[in-house]
């Protein structure tokens, strides 16, 4: 699985190159900015991009708006986008089109060395990686949401986890129930939700999406 990493602080490129390589990634290229970002994208294909969401040379939202012209050039390129604080509107315009293949992680969850080198091969893999911070916070934003007031409490965990990426059976894991237990809540939320099968796309993302997007 080839990787490309753009991250302007040589210490972190530095350890995530070792770190990558060392889980059996094959790092192509490590920059300091988008244009070196895109340079590489232009000769070679990774399977993911990891871009600090603040690069060089105005350090504001060049990584996200990076993220958004792989998404638009490379779309089987998978883009996990590291950022040093929860920053809920660069997540949201990240995730405003879809979360499939699309990561957002604070720079501390890299200590966390198996959980992140799985939800970089998560986001290669088309699946999608929100840091559980941002993930609360978002979730805590619509409360007042008539159809997201209606989930127990355990059916918010479940849909917090669920946007984070994890499959059922990692959700059963990490609320120490069944799978048909997960199952049936996932069941639950949809009809809350009111999504249908077979209503304008696969449930489960319409799901996540109903609470990411402002």
């Amino acid at each position: 699985m080839r990787v490309v990493i753009a991250e302007d602080l040589v210490l972190l490129r530095d350890g995530l190159v070792r770190m990558m390589n060392a889980y059996g990634f094959e790092v192509v290229k490590a920059v300091a900015d988008a244009d070196g970002l895109y340079e590489t994208l232009c000769a070679v294909r990774p399977d993911v991009a990891v871009v600090d969401v603040r690069l060089p040379p105005t350090f504001t939202d060049e990584g996200l708006r990076a993220a958004a012209a792989i998404r638009a050039r490379w779309p089987q390129v998978g883009v996990l986008v590291l950022s040093q604080y929860a920053e809920l509107g660069l997540a949201t315009r990240l995730l405003a089109d879809g979360v499939e293949g699309l990561g957002y992680l604070l720079k501390d969850r890299v200590a966390e060395v198996e959980e992140f080198v799985d939800a970089v091969r998560r986001v290669a893999e088309g699946g999608s990686a929100l840091d559980p911070t941002v993930v609360s916070q978002m979730l805590s934003r619509r409360q007042a949401d008539e159809d997201l007031g209606r989930l127990t409490p355990r059916e918010h965990l479940v849909l917090e986890a669920m946007a984070q990426g994890l499959a059922n059976r990692a959700i059963a894991d990490r609320l120490h129930v069944s799978v048909r237990a997960v199952e049936k809540h996932v069941t639950n939320i949809f009809d809350k939700l009111g999504l249908v099968v077979g209503a304008h796309g696969d449930r489960r993302v319409l799901a996540v999406l109903r609470f990411l997007r402002r």
